[in-house]
């Protein structure tokens, strides 16, 4: 799927809402994340089921730190990440100097879930 293939906002929460099989809110999915576009691929791959590359992208909000692409992928598969992730995910975005993120994770780190 190109770049031109991929749908505009409302045409996304179209396909979101109507009845989209798993093989396509797949090949939607892996179009957004080709452009590196996870966010907007997270629906997808909660639709496809897509467990494995849903988890692949909380690791990835660690290794960056990147706290909205972890809740995002978290709330997708019905994951809160534990306080010691969290405290991963503050120390990996100061480092990255996200001191926002770092700041975010290291409060979510002190919420018991």
């Amino acid at each position: 799927m190109s770049k031109a293939k991929l749908p505009d906002a409302l045409a996304r929460r179209h396909l979101l809402e109507g009845k989209l099989d798993a093989k396509k809110a797949r090949a939607f999915a892996d179009a957004y994340l080709e452009q590196s576009r996870e966010i907007e691929a997270i629906d997808f791959l909660a639709r496809a089921e897509a467990t494995d590359e849903l988890k692949r992208l909380q690791k990835e909000a660690l290794e960056r730190g990147d706290v909205f692409l972890m809740k995002a992928a978290s709330v997708a598969l019905d994951d809160e990440p534990d306080a010691q992730a969290w405290s991963a995910l503050a120390s990996a975005a100061t480092a990255k100097g996200r001191l926002r993120d770092a700041e975010s994770a290291a409060r979510l780190a002190t919420v018991e879930g």
